[in-house]
């Protein structure tokens, strides 16, 4: 089979592509057929040792993935198809994964929807409970023609509350026709958000100054949640902004979370599958990538090109 092969530390360029023996599945695992493997900005930092947690080399990028059962096991049959999220190894034409960590695809997903939709709408579906979001309430999504962006905005509109989308660039803007209001951040992005009138919460998956900015729009008793650091600066708050605005400042990290509440996060992939089957949400997938361009297409993720998802298909 061709995987996609971290052999040093380095830019998305330094990954190669290898002929490698297909990985044979254990007892507890279930063996797949790669239908689509999405890109995430992890997955670049993973190969620059850039990530909180080091993986050791060589090492099959790749943390996301839509595939089909090549053999029948664990309640499953061959070509029923299937979503994961693993550390890394998705970014190759079979992988075999314990099959406690598949969930099985509802009928008439289309694989390269799937591919990229659980890490993103799990850590906004998940980031909109740990604001206490009420349909209604003014939520600012920062970042929001990126994966995690777009599906903040598309679950806050499912929770009926009024969204404002904040991108970098008018054709990241023109992603994001759900939300209720838009604002491009990219000459003066104090003035563009102080215009809203303040926000009952903020989303913020950018981090970098733009934090406090936002932070500073949020109105008396908003709730601010921090989901990571696309801009690459983590920000330095000042706490007298939350004493004085009496804000509620949380963060969500969602492997952290799938970790300690293994159910919870079960049953949140469930629900949010049912609502993708049912037509209720509406992934974007901007762009596409034989295996072969897996330099290019994280190299798109890494300077910040990317809209919704970008997805690999071997």
């Amino acid at each position: 089979m061709r995987a996609v092969v971290s052999l040093e530390v380095g830019p998305p360029e330094s990954l190669v592509l290898q002929d490698l023996p297909e990985p044979q599945p254990a007892t507890d695992e279930v063996q797949l057929r790669v239908l689509a493997a999405a890109v995430n900005f992890p997955d670049v930092l993973l190969v620059a040792d850039g990530y909180q947690v080091p993986v050791p080399r060589p090492f099959i990028p790749g943390s996301e993935l839509c595939g089909e059962v090549t053999r029948a096991g664990h309640g499953l049959d061959v070509g029923d198809r299937v979503v994961a999220t693993v550390m890394t190894g998705a970014f190759a034409e079979v992988v075999s994964l314990p099959a406690d960590t598949v969930t099985r695809l509802p009928d008439g997903v289309d694989p390269l929807v799937a591919a990229g939709f659980l890490v993103a709408y799990t850590t906004a579906f998940h980031a909109l409970r740990v604001a206490e979001v009420r349909a209604g309430e003014t939520v600012l999504v920062l970042g929001a023609a990126g994966g995690v962006g777009l599906a903040c905005v598309d679950l806050a509109k499912h929770l009926a509350a009024r969204v404002v989308a904040a991108a970098s660039s008018p054709e990241k803007l023109a992603a994001c026709g759900r939300a209720d209001v838009l604002v491009d951040y990219s000459n003066d992005p104090r003035t563009a958000l102080k215009a809203l009138g303040g926000v009952d919460v903020v989303l913020d998956p950018v981090g970098g100054a733009l934090s406090e900015t936002a932070l500073r729009c949020l109105r008396p008793g908003g709730r601010f949640v921090t989901l990571g650091y696309a801009s690459g600066s983590i920000p330095a708050i000042p706490l007298n902004l939350v004493l004085l605005k009496q804000v509620i400042v949380r963060g969500f990290d969602l492997r952290a979370f799938n970790a300690a509440h293994p159910e919870q996060a079960a049953q949140a992939q469930q629900e949010l599958l049912v609502l993708l089957a049912d037509g209720h949400l509406h992934p974007t997938v901007s762009r596409t990538y034989p295996l072969d361009q897996a330099a290019a297409a994280l190299r798109h993720v890494a300077d910040r090109q990317a809209i919704g998802k970008v997805v690999l298909v071997p």
